[in-house]
């Protein structure tokens, strides 16, 4: 991590439930305090602050959440809730996201459940998989370094943190009295037993999914789809390594700035060694997705991107997809896409669908820029302007 940047992790216990009114009443306090903690020693600069927001969720990691199609809606949801009070907060305190002087939010998933005396009944999920969901244990000795830890003032997020801390002193050996610090909260709630609740009828793995988009100057639009397909992966058995996903994009900023970006950001959410460095391997060919970079993470885990030019992209041209995910706007694309499978003679890809970011349900920040915090074309302007200074 280089002198001038600053890296951040918010532990949050679980919520009473992932609905955006309740998210927002036990954990506004704790998001706004830390967007300005983080904000005000960087605006008006050319630098961009890093902040981890863990979501710990009992059980997540269990037998009865997989597969993770279970559980995707839920979990979809809460990440969609998370992220629209990022953009709501920053939006009413005038804190600056993914561009210069601002922050750079990531989601990630946390069972805090399992321990790791528990990994050997878990060779094909959590601990010894990938991203974004951890366990209390990976995520500790992932490698991953982080300047602030901070966790909402209440008794489970104390509990959370210390248990967090103490896993990272016995393993790595850092200390981080200086560095585990309370933040603002409400008083204690009640979370449900069981906050998960398992749909039986999803029953089939994805090891092979697929997104489309720009992904031009990524913002929090972006990182929601980006994390919801991250969790609709199955993460592989040792006899399943190697398997994609695959992300198409077309214009705007470069394709190479694109595809690296995001790929930046998968690693951010995904992978279980923080520093390791990736392989590429580019093809270019003639035809339709002839273009396209293999991002090799770990043995078990890697990324395609495509350069595309036609609405459907490889999911007309590589039969072994199993999952498409879409955001609920474009869902319309999904059953476009099955109808040119079928004529093919292939299956239907399963359709994962994301909630949208939705400015009008954070009512305290109107007359605030809630949409430009999710617009690449003001993220564009405002590093241009910024250029010019």
């Amino acid at each position: 991590m280089s002198s001038d940047s600053t890296s951040a992790l918010l532990l949050l216990p679980p919520p009473p439930a992932f609905s955006f009114g309740k998210v927002k009443e036990v954990f506004g306090p704790a998001i706004s305090d830390v967007l300005l903690k983080l904000s005000e020693p960087i605006k008006g600069s050319t630098r961009i602050a890093t902040l981890d927001i863990v979501l710990a969720i009992p059980d997540l990691q269990s037998p009865s959440c997989r597969p993770i199609g279970k559980v995707f809606a839920q979990l979809q949801q809460y990440l969609t809730s998370i992220y629209t009070l990022v953009g709501a907060t920053a939006a009413a305190r005038d804190v600056e996201l993914d561009s210069p002087g601002g922050i750079d939010t990531r989601v990630l998933f946390l069972d805090p459940s399992t321990a790791p005396d528990a990994l050997s009944s878990q060779a094909s999920v959590g601990d010894l998989g990938f991203g974004p969901v951890f366990g209390l244990h990976s995520l500790a000795t992932s490698g991953r370094r982080w300047d602030h830890l901070w966790y909402p003032d209440i008794e489970a997020g104390k509990t959370l943190a210390t248990s967090f801390a103490h896993i990272i002193e016995s393993q790595v050996g850092s200390h981080l009295e200086s560095s585990l610090q309370a933040v603002s909260s409400n008083s204690s709630w009640v979370v449900p037993d069981p906050l998960l609740i398992p749909e039986p009828a999803a029953t089939t793995p994805h090891y092979s999914v697929i997104v489309g988009g720009t992904f031009d100057h990524l913002h929090l639009g972006h990182k929601l789809l980006l994390t919801a397909l991250a969790l609709s992966l199955e993460p592989a058995t040792p006899a399943d390594k190697h398997q994609q996903r695959i992300l198409a994009a077309d214009y705007l900023e470069s394709w190479e700035d694109r595809f690296q970006n995001t790929a930046a950001f998968l690693r951010a959410i995904m992978s279980s060694s923080g520093n390791a460095t990736p392989r590429l391997d580019r093809t270019t060919a003639p035809g339709p997705n002839g273009n396209f970079v293999v991002v090799t993470v770990q043995s078990n885990l890697s990324f395609k991107f495509t350069e595309i030019w036609d609405p459907f992209g490889p999911t007309i041209t590589e039969e072994n997809l199993t999952a498409l995910v879409v955001s609920k706007e474009t869902s319309s694309g999904g059953a476009a896409v099955n109808a040119e499978r079928n004529k093919k003679g292939w299956k239907s890809l399963a359709i994962f669908e994301v909630d949208v970011l939705q400015a009008g349900e954070a009512t305290d920040v109107t007359g605030n820029n809630f949409d430009g915090k999710i617009s690449s074309t003001d993220i564009r302007r405002r590093r241009m302007n910024l250029a010019k200074v």
